[in-house]
């Protein structure tokens, strides 16, 4: 199977868009495989500490996951200066809107996963834990459809925004003053119940800008509410190594990924 040529959506109408963010408009790209039936399909939030967005964290890995069978969406959040819960809002938007596409883009509506880095991995447990089963009477039909992703794959993420936080990305998500209840509401392993999807979770053991801590944080939560979970830590490897080519050790990452998407039905 092909992928399509990469093509750009709009994830908000002008109309959804404050003047302010129009320069910025969220959007996704879209890596879709060609063949009789529907596939599924992983949107990809790359990292970048919510300053920016990691190309090398979007379409290799679009394009790994095409390899595999996989459809890929490319999700080009807002970052700063905008804050939460803008980045939220366009994963939710992003996610609802593959279903409400899923016939036109051959996409299984029961196999919508998002998968994550760094602090897009943060936005991805975020979309894991925070989410709705749409508005059946939202006169925006696509605001209709869940925005629950069926399953989660968090690559050196930050999770929490307690003690182990990123804090640069705690800063450029919440502002210099974040409150108590904002540090409570984005600290994801806080809001894990037994509705959280099941996740694929992998960092190293010495990574030194995103505490190996944020994944033992969430696989102890989803383990504690008995949410399928398969973690891998490695003992060393630098921050933000995506795909981790290069690397002896980490390289096996995604096969292993794989492996668990399969056991899950992608």
């Amino acid at each position: 199977m092909e992928k399509d040529v990469s093509k750009q959506v709009l994830l908000w109408k002008s109309t959804n868009i404050k003047d302010d963010d129009r320069d910025e408009s969220p959007n996704i790209e879209l890596f879709l495989l060609d063949g009789e039936g529907s596939h599924p399909v992983m949107i990809i939030a790359p990292g970048g500490g919510y300053s920016h967005r990691a190309s090398h964290e979007a379409y290799p890995v679009a394009n790994w996951l095409n390899s595999i069978g996989i459809s890929a969406i490319v999700l080009n959040y807002r970052v700063a200066p905008h804050k939460h819960p803008l980045p939220l809002h366009d994963a939710q938007r992003a996610i609802r809107m593959v279903r409400y596409h899923s016939t036109n883009w051959r996409i299984d509506p029961n196999r919508v996963g998002i998968l994550g880095f760094s602090a897009g991995g943060h936005l991805a447990s975020t979309a894991g834990t925070h989410f709705d089963l749409g508005n059946p009477v939202a006169e925006d039909h696509i605001e209709r459809f869940s925005c629950r992703p069926d399953v989660t794959v968090l690559c050196y993420p930050v999770i929490t925004m307690g003690e182990s936080t990123h804090a640069g990305s705690m800063h450029n998500l919440l502002g210099g003053d974040s409150s108590e209840e904002m540090i409570y509401l984005l600290s994801n392993e806080l809001h894990i119940n037994e509705h959280t999807p099941p996740a694929f979770l992998w960092h190293t053991a010495d990574d030194a800008s995103v505490d190996v801590e944020n994944s033992f944080l969430y696989a102890k939560g989803l383990r504690r509410n008995s949410v399928p979970l398969e973690l891998h830590v490695f003992e060393s490897g630098r921050h933000g190594l995506g795909l981790a080519e290069d690397h002896p050790e980490v390289k096996v990452w995604p096969k292993l990924c794989e492996k668990w998407l399969r056991k899950r039905g992608f």
